[in-house]
C-alpha cells in the first residue's frame, strides 16, 4: 500500500493537487531506481498548512545521488541539500518548492519499505482506520506544532521516544511486521 501515488487521484483536494504536482515534476519516475515512496501526512489526510511532501528513497551512493538531485532539482525554488546522520545512518536530504508544495527527498541505504517513515505511515493509517475519530485530534495537535509521531503517541498514551514507541505499538497491534 502507498507504493504508487494513484490513490491521490481520488483523495481530498490537497491530495489531488499533490498528485498533479508530483506528476508534472515527474519525480517518482526520475527517482524510480531508488524505490521512492511518498510518506508523511498528506497521503493519510492529516496534513496541516505547511505540511510537505516527503519522498523517501533507497540510496547506496550518497555522493552520486547528491549530484543527481542537484542536476534534476537544483534550479527549483528554495533548493537545499545536506548530508547528515539520522539514527546512525548516513542520510542525504534535499528540499525545494514546486507548485506550492514543499518537497523533501530523504535518502538512506535502507530499503524504502523498511525505513521508519514508511513504517510510521502504515501504522498511522492502520490506527486511523481503526479509530476514525482520532483524525481530528491528531490534526488539532499538529496545528499547535506537534510532530505527527508525538501526536499519535500522546493520544495513545505511549511514553518514551515517539518514533520507537509507535513502531513497537504497530508491531503489537499487527499494523506492521517486526
Amino acid at each position: 500500500m502507498f507504493l504508487s501515488i494513484d490513490y491521490l487521484i481520488n483523495g481530498n483536494p490537497k491530495q489531488q493537487l499533490a498528485y498533479v504536482a508530483l506528476t508534472r515534476l515527474n519525480i517518482l519516475n526520475d527517482l524510480k531506481s531508488f524505490n521512492p515512496v511518498l510518506c508523511g501526512t498528506i497521503p493519510i489526510g492529516i496534513d496541516v498548512e505547511g505540511s510537505d511532501l516527503d519522498i523517501i528513497t533507497e540510496v547506496h551512493d550518497l555522493s552520486s545521488f547528491k549530484i543527481l538531485l542537484i542536476n534534476k532539482y537544483g534550479e527549483l525554488e528554495h533548493f537545499q541539500i545536506s548530508r547528515s546522520m539520522v539514527r546512525g545512518v548516513p542520510t542525504i536530504t534535499a528540499n525545494f518548492t514546486f507548485e506550492g508544495f514543499e518537497i523533501e527527498i530523504f535518502g538512506q541505504s535502507i530499503p524504502s519499505i523498511i525505513q521508519n517513515a514508511y513504517r510510521h505511515l502504515l501504522i498511522e493509517h492502520f490506527i486511523l482506520k481503526q479509530n476514525p475519530n482520532m483524525k481530528d485530534k491528531i490534526i488539532k495537535l499538529k496545528k499547535v506544532r506537534y510532530k505527527t509521531e508525538p501526536a499519535f503517541c500522546k493520544i495513545l498514551g505511549l511514553k518514551g521516544d515517539p518514533y520507537d514507541e509507535l513502531i513497537k505499538y504497530g508491531i503489537k497491534v499487527g499494523a506492521i511486521v517486526g
